[in-house]
């Protein structure tokens, strides 16, 4: 790109769709930037996949994205973040702002001192996990609930459907018994699904959603590096897998229909 680099667009990627919801509050807290979406969904879910694939998966593709032009990269993906978060910062040059599940906020949050935290298996027995529970809550009871298939029915039947209602029984349950009053959405994918999730919840307890906290933190990224603005709202979406396909994934869980290109970091 010949233009100036605070003119090229932000990358967000993910295994699959549950980024767009960090991708909205990116939007929303700055809407004149210009934005590009990768779904990996070729290789959906990460969390069945190794360590290894998941590590050398997320340096190509952020390498990738750095050559198509980006100008920040934003690791739309638990899985990826406790996995690959800090080889892919040591081998980019680019700003890069990931995710973490918001036990933080939620020990500064809660009255009860029991914190429920909704997320995959993979992300709950990672060490960086167990870092940030024993850095910021370890004078409260932290009750992690693993959620398998919840990510992938969310995409394959969308947030309305009875699988969902299924699954929820399941996981929200053992959380409301045990008396937590803040619970932390510790996978992109769950607040499509915040609505019943907190009509399963005693009312009062709080449902925390990293995306805003990401967005702030991209925000103040960029200000540092003297990239902030220079886009134009623009939004592209991208997939290793079929775009037809991802497209109606895309537009049941956006609301709108949004053109989908294909795209493969192997070849770009």
């Amino acid at each position: 790109m010949d233009a100036p680099l605070n003119h090229h667009p932000i990358a967000v990627f993910d295994s699959g769709l549950g980024g767009l919801t960090v991708l909205r509050a990116l939007r929303q807290r700055l809407p004149g930037e210009d934005f590009f979406y990768f779904a990996d969904t070729r290789f959906l879910p990460y969390g069945d996949r190794p360590e290894s694939f998941i590590r050398e998966r997320g340096e190509q593709i952020a390498a990738a994205l750095a050559r198509r032009g980006a100008k920040a990269l934003v690791i739309a993906c638990n899985t990826a973040t406790v996995v690959a978060a800090e080889s892919i910062r040591a081998a980019s040059s680019l700003p890069v702002v990931a995710l973490e599940p918001g036990v933080k906020p939620a020990a500064a949050l809660t009255r009860s001192g029991v914190i429920g935290v909704l997320a995959t298996t993979r992300t709950l027995r990672s060490q960086r996990f167990q870092r940030l529970v024993g850095d910021h809550a370890s004078q409260h009871r932290v009750l992690g609930q693993a959620c398998p298939g919840l990510a992938e029915a969310i995409e394959r039947h969308g947030p309305d459907s009875a699988e969902i209602e299924c699954l929820l029984d399941a996981f929200v349950a053992p959380l409301a018994a045990a008396g937590a009053d803040v619970v932390v959405l510790g996978c992109t994918h769950y607040p499509w699904v915040a609505e019943m999730i907190a009509r399963r919840l005693p009312a009062g307890v709080t449902l925390l959603d990293t995306g805003e906290a990401v967005a702030r933190q991209l925000e103040r990224r960029l200000a540092a590096a003297g990239l902030l603005g220079g886009g134009h709202g623009r939004l592209t979406v991208a997939s290793s897998g079929m775009p037809a396909q991802v497209e109606a994934t895309v537009g049941r869980l956006w609301g709108s229909l949004l053109p989908v290109e294909h795209w493969e970091p192997d070849h770009a």
